[in-house]
């Protein structure tokens, strides 16, 4: 006669087995197919995961750890990875345009050669990956934190990456043409070579960064902090964007240009204005007319 605790010990049994292959179908899906046909959601941990070369368009990751996960030339196009960890994972020459990574985790991550056109990654965290020759063009990518990241032959053209941090990145021969770079963080790295045309660069903060030979040409850097910075061979670069810009003696500029300390007005612009009190205060309400009364004669 079978107990209530044997019955007990199958069920859970059975529920972890059926956990188990929930996590693992989609890495062996179709019993050996190379291709995930059908649209797949991915959750829970499963560190190191295997998913190289293999089809999985619109798939989901939500709130998944596939730290160290291996994805080479895996098609994720439109997938969705939510809030997930993929810390050191590989995305070596995978497809991921139009995926959707935001709020997730790629540090110290391979993307060499990926591609990544209109990618959404909004405070998503780059930091120490390798991103060279991968195309980002056209992503948006707000407050993604690149810092420290290797950004060699990037395109980043006509992306959307205000209040990004690019801090000690290597960006050389980098494509930011066209980008938006409002607010962005690029001080401290190094940017030789790359390609800053019709960018909007405005209040970025480029201290203690080497621009040698970066393309600056109709680039608008109104309030942009280039203090400390190496822009002595940088190419298009103009008086008037300098003057635009917040700059000093320790600014190395082209031949011809010459530094401009931050205008008066954004000083004051930042510090605010306190409001002016007034010079006497108001007059009090007049108090209410005392009633009248009336006595009709002969009233009783």
């Amino acid at each position: 006669m079978i107990s209530s605790r044997h019955i007990a010990r199958a069920s859970l049994a059975a529920a972890a087995a059926l956990t188990l292959v929930g996590l693992a179908a989609p890495a062996h899906a179709g019993f050996g197919e190379k291709d995930v046909a059908r649209t797949v959601s991915f959750g829970g941990h499963c560190a190191r995961c295997e998913f190289s070369g293999r089809k999985l368009i619109g798939a989901s990751f939500m709130g998944a750890n596939y730290e160290g996960a291996t994805l080479v030339g895996s098609d994720l196009r439109g997938a969705e990875m939510m809030g997930s960890n993929f810390t050191r994972s590989d995305f070596t020459r995978a497809d991921l345009r139009g995926a959707e990574m935001l709020g997730s985790i790629f540090s110290g991550a391979l993307f060499v050669s990926a591609r990544m056109e209109g990618v959404e990654a909004q405070g998503s965290i780059f930091t120490a990956a390798d991103l060279t020759g991968a195309n980002l063009s056209g992503g948006t990518l707000h407050a993604a934190h690149f810092s420290g990241a290797k950004l060699t032959r990037t395109n980043f053209s006509d992306a959307e990456l205000a209040g990004a941090n690019f801090t000690r990145a290597d960006g050389r021969n980098a494509n930011f043409s066209e980008a938006s770079l409002q607010l962005a963080v690029l001080a401290g790295g190094s940017f030789h070579n790359a390609s800053f045309r019709q960018a909007d660069m405005d209040g970025a903060r480029l201290k203690g960064g080497s621009f040698q030979g970066a393309n600056f040409s109709g680039a608008s850097l109104r309030h942009a902090d280039l203090r400390w910075t190496d822009l002595s061979t940088a190419r298009g670069l103009t008086q008037a964007q300098v003057s635009s810009a917040c700059s000093d003696k320790s600014t190395r500029l082209p031949s011809g240009l010459t530094a401009r300390e931050c205008p008066a007005r954004v000083l004051m612009a930042r510090r605010g204005v306190p409001a002016v009190p007034p010079v006497a205060p108001p007059a009090p309400p007049a108090p209410p007319r005392a009633p009248k009364y009336v006595v009709a004669p002969g009233g009783r």
